[in-house]
């Protein structure tokens, strides 16, 4: 079958998915998934399993514009007039939803798998740092339509939506030192100073090249005389390529200096507004049709069938996470006690972002024992958490008084 073809039928049939997912009330992303499933070649044997083995390309494209945009809801003012409560409460959300998952997996994926030729430094602990690490993000896009569906207002309203948009952030971070020691313990390296500082050297040049391309952005943005919508859109997908590629040439962390450029861009940029609404307006829908329904078309439904007790792991302990995590971070911060009791139901919902940084551990061959394990955990997790992700959060915006019908609370 022809490249193409393929491609315009993953397009087509993802957009399909995704408006039939709207219409009945759950989040276009669940329909890209299912649009992916319905694709698998494992499943349908439709489209050839060769042409999805060589789709990195391209979901390497969409990650860099999801990060982009991760990086794009940085903006240093806003988090200043968020207050300390937002603050607090990400950062313990999301670090106490990767220190749960990762300690469940250590104590429990020996009972789980109880394979001799898995051990603990070269299978457990790695499988734990990274699942781990992928517990941290929340998807926004899910709590965003149930707050426009049922217009939601409150502080706990804008306290979910301030949290959301900034743990992604704290979970590319987690995951680029999650990646650095996994590889440490898989290829049985000894603890020298460098292997130490290893995971931070990484993060340092990670940040030096998303600063420089960022700041190179913003100079050829501010040269340029005929700025139309076109050039933009090219000078965006140019320089996020160039910077994604640099990244990895010089091995430092691709998403962490996508993001850093976006963190760049938001703050020291006229025009920022006009180049992030940019790629919301006419690349966004795209990156994630295709995104998201290949990613689907990886799933190995053997692998996550085996490891579906995983899956429960990873869903159970990331919500005990959240939970706890929301609230000693309100504590502290001396936040309401409707913040403290309702905002992690919030943060259920989860996509996006992590599914693209499993199919990188599914690149490195470094993690070839457990890569499978981790994007078929992370897949299967997903479909949950965006299934139940909007009714919890529209139960406990019920609860906190802030969704209204004809005016009133309900």
């Amino acid at each position: 079958m022809e490249p193409i073809l393929i491609i315009g039928i993953i397009i087509f049939t993802g957009f399909v998915a995704g408006e039939l997912s709207i219409r009945i009330g759950l989040p276009k992303v669940t329909g890209y998934i299912f649009a992916g499933l319905i694709l698998n070649p494992k499943l349908t044997h439709f489209i050839p399993e060769s042409f999805v083995v060589h789709t990195e390309l391209i979901t390497n494209i969409a990650l860099s514009f999801i990060t982009f945009s991760v990086g794009g809801t940085l903006l240093l003012s806003k988090i200043r007039s968020l207050g300390k409560s937002i603050i607090f409460i990400t950062f313990f959300e999301a670090e106490f939803a990767f220190l749960f998952v990762g300690a469940a997996f250590i104590l429990f994926g020996p009972m789980i798998v109880s394979e001799p030729e898995f051990t603990y430094m070269a299978y457990f602990i790695p499988l734990a740092l990274l699942l781990g690490s992928l517990a941290a993000p929340t998807d926004p896009s899910a709590t965003l339509a149930v707050e426009h569906q049922y217009k939601a207002k409150g502080e706990v309203t804008s306290t979910i939506m301030g949290v959301a948009a900034f743990d992604d952030i704290l979970g590319i971070i987690n995951f680029s030192l999650a990646v650095s020691i996994a590889g440490i313990c898989i290829q049985h390296q000894s603890l020298g100073f460098y292997s130490i500082a290893q995971p931070f050297i990484k993060i340092f040049g990670s940040i030096i090249v998303g600063c420089l391309f960022g700041f190179f952005m913003n100079f050829i943005a501010k040269m340029v005389k005929q700025e139309t919508e076109g050039v933009l859109i090219t000078l965006i997908i140019g320089l996020l390529a160039l910077c994604y590629g640099f990244a990895g040439m010089f091995g430092a962390d691709e998403l962490l200096s996508t993001m850093t450029m976006g963190i760049v861009v938001v703050n020291y940029n006229m025009k920022k507004d006009e180049i992030f609404k940019l790629l919301e307006r006419y690349t966004e829908e795209l990156i994630f049709v295709l995104f998201f329904t290949i990613s689907a078309m990886h799933l190995d439904f053997s692998v996550m069938l085996s490891n579906y007790l995983f899956i429960i792991v990873f869903i159970v302990f990331r919500a005990v996470g959240k939970f706890s995590g929301t609230f000693v971070g309100g504590k502290i911060s001396k936040s309401s006690l409707s913040i403290q009791k309702f905002t992690s139901g919030g943060l259920i919902s989860q996509g996006g972002i992590v599914i693209g940084l499993a199919l990188l551990i599914k690149q490195n061959p470094a993690f070839n024992s457990i890569s499978d394990v981790i994007l078929n955990v992370t897949i299967g997790a997903t479909i949950v958490h965006e299934i139940v992700g909007p009714f919890i959060a529209k139960f406990v915006l019920e609860k906190a008084g802030e969704i209204t019908l004809n005016g009133k609370s309900v």
